[in-house]
């Protein structure tokens, strides 16, 4: 894309209801392992009415490469004119870098029954099910509606354990404060901390600086919350549109009795009041909040902001050709459980050296 038709693009996804910060060309340079294309359809005025921002990538042995819109496409959600448009255009480059489908995770909620009732009359597979973080990105999320809305009134539908541990970890000393780019060596310190504790893969800290490169200082803003002058917690936000999301959070092992992660949440909260956001995003929770699931702690500390448990529609697929699709899809299958057993076996691993020193 040329510079000026770039800017009429990001001028587009800022101001659409449905613009997303994974739709921008941004966060398409942080995934630089990805190639991009940018595909929009426009009016009778030359005006953007629909777009979609593709992330694609060679699959390993089969030679092919699959299509990804994260938070796709950007247009009205009963357009179908236009996402038809899309699609035809979306086929085209399929043949150029030899694509076996396209998939998408749009941002419409599952109740949203015309959405997908129209999707599937244009050829894509819907698929639900999974109930944690399998998929690409979270299909369960909290959401805060904060528009037209006061920072004491948004605090006051709080839960009130929740409004309590805000207050209190004011009154126990912790500050937090908007970090620079030089801070994210310790975030991710922190993050590193997070990780072994909860036995999660961490991405670099050259992957972060990219996310505060590309999308700062308008963007991203990384929060650190400090207690006797010493990094605690830190968080990372995105503001985009009108949304403002949670994206990346870490905690030390140390004085997680002071709350910081309330304090935290608070701040970014009010970021987004402060820029007119109609939303707060938490980001994923667990669809199975049973209670042994090991996630439900994450799940009960966001419920307690109030937000909307919020499901989207999951995941779509746009097959190009049904035998590499399949072989692929067998052999995401085969991976998951693959990893989810090197991860048992790790953290078994874990466990046994830690009753070892123990004793």
């Amino acid at each position: 894309m040329k510079t000026n038709t770039l800017e009429k693009y990001d001028a587009f996804l800022q101001s659409h209801p449905k613009g997303h910060f994974m739709q921008s060309k941004e966060w398409a340079r942080i995934k630089s392992e990805w190639i991009n294309e940018i595909v929009t359809v426009e009016d009778e005025n030359d005006e953007i009415k629909g777009s979609m921002s593709l992330l694609i990538r060679k699959v390993p042995i089969l030679g092919y490469t699959m299509m990804y819109c994260p938070r796709g496409p950007v247009c009205g959600p009963h357009d179908k004119d236009t996402l038809k448009k899309l699609l035809d255009k979306t086929k085209v480059l399929a043949k150029k870098h030899k694509s076996y489908a396209l998939k998408m995770d749009p941002d419409i909620e599952i109740e949203d029954a015309k959405f997908e009732e129209m999707v599937k009359s244009l050829g894509f597979k819907v698929s639900r099910g999974l109930r944690n973080y399998e998929g690409i990105q979270p299909r369960f999320v909290f959401r805060l509606d904060l528009k037209n809305k006061t920072e004491d009134e948004i605090m006051k539908d709080f839960h009130h354990k929740t409004r309590y541990n805000i207050r209190l970890s004011y009154r126990k000393g912790i500050e937090t404060k908007v970090g620079t780019r030089d801070d994210i060596a310790v975030f991710h310190e922190l993050m590193v901390e997070t990780g072994i504790r909860d036995k999660f893969l961490i991405r670099p800290k050259e992957y972060y600086e990219s996310v505060y490169d590309m999308l700062g200082p308008e963007h991203v803003r990384l929060f650190l919350a400090y207690y006797d002058d010493k990094a605690i917690a830190g968080t990372i936000a995105i503001l985009y549109g009108n949304k403002c999301w949670y994206l990346y959070g870490a905690s030390s092992n140390q004085y997680r009795n002071l709350m910081p992660n309330y304090q935290l949440q608070w701040n970014m909260i009010k970021w987004a009041i402060d820029s007119k956001c109609d939303i707060y995003d938490f980001r994923g929770v667990p669809g199975n909040i049973d209670d042994s699931n090991p996630m439900v702690g994450l799940y009960k500390f966001k419920v307690g902001f109030k937000g909307k448990f919020t499901e989207f529609v999951g995941m779509l697929d746009y097959v190009f050709n049904p035998f590499i699709y399949f072989c692929a899809e067998k052999g995401i299958i085969v991976f998951r459980e693959l990893r989810r057993r090197y991860r048992t076996f790790k953290n078994s691993i874990g466990s046994r050296s830690e009753s070892t020193v123990e004793d």
